[in-house]
């Protein structure tokens, strides 16, 4: 008898600690939805028992909301399940033609793209622009290759033309973060713009892009803006056009100077630092070198390899995905997201990346209706997720071999280990908290709010403060 009363006990002790905790969330949320800057605002919080999937709190979990870039922790873990952690892409380099005697290529040497978003990225040592440069000048040396009768071919067929996927905003894809995918991406398709400041009000100059664009050029209507205004800098370019615009304001206190912009033509990009780099190895070549996207254009074929001298292996996935995460790269998650399609065996297209996640989930339980999206990054405002899909998701990744390589993927935030995702009044969070040695996993989501991000941001932490 006192030992069946000593187990009620602790039951019923077990019990009352849980709704405690579930009180205190509740009460939390309740402030964050009662507060000035939520008047017009949707939230939604989902807490959930990250090993059993126990809900520990729900408000609102099955409100559609824009999830800025925590749905890049959906195309992680779906990547991970799919192509596997140690996945790795194969960028090819090769020639057409024959090599005479002289050491005269008598053809075209083709640099062959299969997604690799990381070629020629400054995060890696393998990856390095003048590594993979270096690398490739040796395997054309080795082939006895001394001069090129033809052209240096960035090929990027494999994705196809539509880079930017559907729901992206013009204000965004000129710049770095809104760089379009690539099947032969190139520095992770974006470049560096040197900024010359001056008196406020006045136009900013341009004093140099690094590395040097000889293909573009620069109009800046960008205005000196005052002191602590910050940087609301945007580049644009015309579609077919060689001028990139730079507007908004650039506050004259700036200390870096300088803004990110993407490449238009990240294989052209790419064909032109390997043509600068063999010629300047004494390597002769007759032609200008070309890209998938410019031979189009003139109506002249892509040539196709014929002899293979080198294949670049990336990095492995979970090492892409760490950097995805932790600095929430937009062209990462979007790489991922069509080769999650070309792993599938669909063609590697960002709508068929959209329908591949959408059903992979749909066969382990989650309704597609609740995992509306449009790219892989949740750059697009049309993103729409409920906050119960994406915790569900993120448990569903607890049990799995890999899982610590996608936790230690996750940024800290309020001594929080979650990815953050903004965009235009959009503020979420996501990630995992252990709670008196409960481990938890929680997704919270404020669209539309008014006033500061820096003023939601604190009044959210607030909330999850509770799973501390």
């Amino acid at each position: 008898m006192k030992r069946l009363l000593l187990v009620s006990f602790l039951f019923i002790g077990g019990s009352v600690a849980a709704q405690t905790l579930q009180q205190k969330i509740s009460n939390a949320f309740g402030r964050l939805q009662a507060d000035s800057q939520c008047s017009y605002a949707s939230l939604s919080l989902t807490v959930l028992d990250a090993k059993t999937g126990e809900q520990v709190f729900a408000g609102n979990p099955n409100m559609g909301l824009a999830t800025a870039s925590t749905l890049k922790t959906i195309t992680s873990i779906t990547a991970f399940n799919v192509l596997g952690p140690d996945f790795q892409y194969q960028t090819q380099l090769g020639y057409t033609g024959d090599i005479g005697a002289d050491g005269t290529l008598n053809g075209d040497v083709i640099i062959k793209g299969a997604g690799d978003p990381t070629l020629g990225s400054w995060r890696y040592e393998q990856t390095k622009e003048g590594h993979v440069l270096a690398l490739m000048a040796d395997a054309l040396r080795k082939a006895g290759i001394k001069k090129i009768t033809g052209r240096i071919i960035g090929d990027d067929s494999i994705f196809g033309t539509q880079s930017i996927p559907e729901g992206w905003i013009w204000q965004d894809i000129g710049n770095y973060y809104g760089a379009g995918t690539s099947g032969l991406c190139w520095r992770e398709n974006q470049f560096d713009i040197k900024l010359r400041t001056g008196v406020v009000g006045n136009p900013v100059g341009v004093s140099r892009t690094v590395p040097l664009m000889p293909y573009l050029s620069f109009k800046s209507e960008l205005i000196n803006g005052s002191s602590g205004s910050g940087d609301n800098a945007y580049a644009f370019l015309p579609i077919g056009s060689k001028v990139m615009y730079l507007r908004g304001s650039y506050a004259v206190d700036q200390e870096k100077k300088s803004i990110s912009a993407a490449l238009p033509d990240a294989a052209y990009d790419a064909a032109l630092r390997l043509n600068d780099t063999l010629r300047s190895l004494g390597i002769i070549i007759s032609n200008e070198p070309e890209s998938a996207a410019t031979l189009s254009a003139k109506n002249l074929p892509l040539p196709v390899i014929s002899k293979n001298l080198a294949t670049i292996s990336s990095p492995a996935l979970s090492k892409i995905v760490y950097w995805l995460n932790q600095k929430s790269i937009n062209l990462y998650a979007e790489q991922l997201l069509k080769t999650i399609a070309w792993k599938q065996g669909r063609k590697p297209t960002t709508a068929n990346g959209v329908d591949e996640v959408q059903k992979f989930w749909a066969a382990r339980g989650i309704d597609t209706r609740s995992l509306n999206i449009y790219d892989g990054s949740g750059l697009s405002p049309g993103d729409k997720v409920t906050t119960l899909t994406l915790a569900r998701i993120l448990q569903s990744a607890k049990k799995e071999s890999w899982f610590a390589d996608f936790y230690t993927s996750l940024p800290i935030y309020n001594d929080i280990k979650m990815k953050s995702g903004s965009i235009n009044n959009v503020l979420c969070y996501a990630g995992y908290q252990t709670k008196n040695g409960r481990e938890l996993c929680f997704s919270i989501m404020v669209n539309n709010f008014s006033g500061s991000s820096r003023g939601i941001k604190e009044k959210m932490f607030r909330v999850l403060d509770e799973l501390k």
